[in-house]
């Protein structure tokens, strides 16, 4: 037997592991989709979220602190996207729409490590975050509201950074979560939320469209530092113009009507 009829097994277990990954991601957002449209049930389907963590505790006790915070960004995400999906009720086109995101996020964007789709993976987590926890904890008291975006703020950073050899990653996550827990803090008191057309219930929230911008802006400028040693206008001064830029008009010109409101 040669070392090509070898491989051939293991390249056919190799595809077939590919294929089952594929279908049950795929499965897994079909069930979310038929629970949201039969059942209905925010808990429901918060548990089939946490239920697909399970090998985050498949482990002994003292590594699950280690795997739940290395699973943050993850979390936030599949959290988010049922919560998303309940307030999306009644609208059958957005929630396919969410669901075809979902599969998106899980087939192309969650399994790759390349520092671009780290980023993308982190900078998700806090879009999709804090709308769901704006649609869902707004009339809630401000301090559960502060602590989850000080969660989402830390866990971006924290992810984000760990593309890099950084020895103050833990500092400057613990940092950029008090940034945003302020603009939590913000937000609660000022909150702002636009329905989108044939949306029902569906609110894109302007908090989580500013602190988005404002964590895209700070990669950059932590990307150029960590190059140069320094940072270079050259490679930062579109990001903060756009950034920045965006932040202003939604404030000045999007701030018409206060629509929060909770699922």
């Amino acid at each position: 037997m040669n070392s090509m009829e070898l491989l051939k097994p293991s390249r056919r277990r190799s595809q077939l592991s590919e294929i089952a990954h594929v279908v049950l991601n795929i499965g897994l957002a079909g069930v979310l989709l038929l629970v949201a449209l039969y059942v209905n049930n925010l808990p429901l389907l918060v548990g089939i979220v946490l239920l697909g963590k399970w090998r985050v505790l498949a482990v002994r006790p003292r590594y699950w602190t280690t795997n739940i915070v290395a699973n943050t960004v993850d979390i936030i995400v599949g959290v988010g996207h049922a919560v998303l999906l309940y307030a999306a009720t009644g609208q059958l086109w957005l929630q396919i729409a969410l669901t075809l995101g979902f599969v998106v996020w899980l087939l192309f964007v969650k399994p790759r490590s390349k520092r671009l789709y780290v980023t993308a993976q982190a900078l998700a987590a806090v879009f999709v975050g804090t709308t769901a926890l704006s649609m869902l904890a707004y009339n809630t008291d401000p301090f559960v509201y502060v602590l989850g975006m000080w969660v989402i703020g830390y866990s971006f950073a924290r992810h984000m950074l760990s593309t890099y050899e950084e020895s103050y990653t833990k500092f400057y996550s613990l940092v950029w979560g008090v940034i945003l827990a302020e603009f939590g803090w913000l937000g609660y008191h000022w909150m702002f939320a636009y329905t989108l057309p044939n949306s029902a219930n569906f609110k894109l929230v302007q908090l989580a469209l500013i602190v988005t911008l404002l964590s895209f802006l700070a990669e950059r400028i932590y990307a150029s530092y960590h190059k140069h040693k320094a940072v270079q206008a050259s490679e930062t001064l579109v990001p903060i113009a756009f950034s920045l830029g965006l932040v202003f008009v939604l404030i000045v010109f999007f701030n018409q009507i206060t629509t929060g409101g909770t699922l």
